[in-house]
């Protein structure tokens, strides 16, 4: 059994679509199981072991058709039983058929994927994302996993730790979408928990580099109680194996958090213009920290803009509210 599966996104989505995989593996444990995805997300392989191989497709870049292209001629020479394509876009129906796979599954996108797909499941986006993945394989396995699985061992708690990961996603960034606090907030965090007795690491990767140099020139309280992490952790796998070593986490709604939920500890996020019952499960195990700001279209990114709004009403957190909610 060989099966292709397609998934488009950042690494949070190639995260949120584990579970589909896990349950095809557990379906069809001899399975080889090839991902495409974007090349910004390929280190997601660093986190499981159900990915035998990847194929890289810049659907982001210059060249996006030429890349589909390559897709459908990597996609009709590796002999595939089975394709899988989380796209909820109209002409993905078409892409499968073209790719001349036999048994091709995706979301319902009008009746042109009802005729080309072998089956056309319901696209719900009203749940959370794991879930709305998970809908995609069920025609093809009586499995149900819930939440992302990586291949971290548990870790032994740092007693007394909180972890901080200001960061969000460079491509964020670079759209000018706002999905968390200023770096001053992050600040003043760190500076609150050291002073209620917390040992605080702070923590993130290269795209972090400006947010996190502020927040170490914001700080105040210059205590043992304080480690720099930034720059230590090479690789996702490091990132979780941190994670997993935190008593508490506190972390943007970004890739981190949902690596976070994997691991199972204990998680505070902060939202604001997106939606939390759609990007972490409903446990107590994982907090969406939100602004008491009463926006009547919140969450508004992705439902109702593309982009943040200028007022960022939903943003107004402050570092008291944060501690508040981690310490109780």
């Amino acid at each position: 059994m060989k099966i292709l599966a397609i998934n488009f996104g950042g690494i949070g989505d190639e995260i949120f679509f584990l579970p589909s995989l896990i349950s095809l593996k557990k379906e069809f444990p001899d399975a080889e199981i090839t991902l495409a995805l974007e090349p910004r997300s390929r280190s997601v392989k660093d986190l499981t072991d159900v990915v035998d191989d990847l194929i890289l497709v810049d659907i982001k870049g210059k060249n996006k058709y030429f890349e589909l292209l390559k897709l459908v001629y990597k996609a009709r020479n590796g002999h595939f039983d089975i394709v899988i394509s989380s796209g909820g876009n109209k002409l993905i129906s078409i892409l499968l058929t073209l790719t001349g796979i036999k048994k091709r599954y995706g979301y319902d996108s009008g009746k042109l994927s009802r005729i080309l797909l072998t089956k056309a499941m319901p696209l719900n986006k009203n749940q959370y994302a794991c879930a709305m993945y998970h809908d995609l394989v069920t025609p093809v396995t009586k499995y149900k996993t819930y939440l992302p699985e990586i291949n971290v061992e548990a870790q032994e708690k740092i007693p007394n730790s909180v972890l901080i990961h200001p960061g969000v996603s460079k491509m964020s960034v670079q759209k000018g979408i706002v999905k968390t606090i200023s770096a001053e907030i992050w600040a003043q965090t760190v500076d609150l928990l050291i002073e209620k007795g917390k040992h605080v690491i702070l923590a993130g990767g290269p795209d972090d580099k400006e947010v996190i140099e502020t927040i170490l020139s914001r700080i105040t309280l210059h205590s043992s109680l304080f480690t720099n992490y930034y720059g230590k952790t090479k690789s996702l796998k490091d990132l979780a194996v941190l994670i997993g070593k935190s008593e508490k986490f506190i972390c943007s709604d970004s890739a981190p958090l949902h690596i976070a939920v994997a691991m199972g500890t204990k998680t505070y996020a902060i939202f604001g213009p997106t939606d939390d019952k759609k990007l972490i499960p409903q446990s107590e195990k994982f907090v969406a920290v939100k602004a008491n700001d009463n926006c009547p279209v919140k969450p508004c990114l992705w439902e109702h803009r593309q982009t943040t709004c200028e007022q960022l009403d939903c943003l107004k957190i402050t570092a008291s509210q944060i501690v508040e909610r981690v310490l109780s």
